[in-house]
């Protein structure tokens, strides 16, 4: 009984903050988006980052494409293939097309990105909690890539709105936290606000 109300209370949160995300103006969703963006060229888990994991901003997410275009980083995205995360080199010049989900995602010819070349991964979230876990959006696309032995020493980075940024979430055996959270009023590492210079 108890991990049905458990599910249910996870489908609701979802539910909940995934509405209150698409509610936003799209002046609000913007400004919130590249405050997120300038938190994360300040930080120095992004600034000493040669190759990044991102992903394109879909039903009003945080949106990072300002970020894209500096070309001092190399850039990752992922495409859904079977019940993996399969991570493409792109290029704002390089094309893109609608996968699963109707999600943007690389072509499947772009260059194949291994896990070694990664130093950053910038990973989107429905929630996350001052420990550093997170609320997905139930496919646990991103818990499989994260318990992989290649991709658990990876630095990673929660993008959420300030009010998805929860004291507490409930929590299955296998979540992982992640090292940081950034919303649009700065970056916490692991419930200690960081002020990067």
């Amino acid at each position: 009984m108890d991990k049905v109300n458990h599910q249910l209370n996870k489908a609701e949160l979802r539910r909940t903050l995934l509405k209150r995300r698409q509610s936003m103006s799209v002046e609000e969703w913007r400004e919130k988006s590249d405050r997120i963006s300038s938190h994360l060229q300040n930080s120095t888990l992004f600034t000493q980052a040669k190759t990044i994991l991102a992903y394109f901003s879909f039903r009003q997410e945080p949106d990072l494409s300002p970020l894209f275009t500096n070309t001092k980083y190399r850039w990752g995205f992922p495409r859904c293939v079977d019940k993996s995360l399969c991570w493409h080199i792109w290029t704002p010049n390089n094309s893109i097309q609608s996968g699963a989900y109707g999600i943007t995602e690389p072509h499947p010819d772009a260059p194949i990105l291994d896990a070694a070349e990664v130093d950053l991964i910038l990973v989107p979230s429905v929630a996350c909690d001052h420990q550093g876990y997170r609320l997905g959006y139930g496919g646990g696309y991103y818990d499989r890539l994260l318990s992989l032995p290649q991709w658990q020493t990876k630095p990673t980075i929660g993008i959420v709105f300030d009010f998805a940024y929860l004291s507490h979430i409930l929590i299955e055996p296998w979540d992982k936290p992640l090292q940081a959270i950034c919303t649009e009023t700065g970056l916490t590492r692991k419930g200690r606000r960081i002020q990067d210079k």
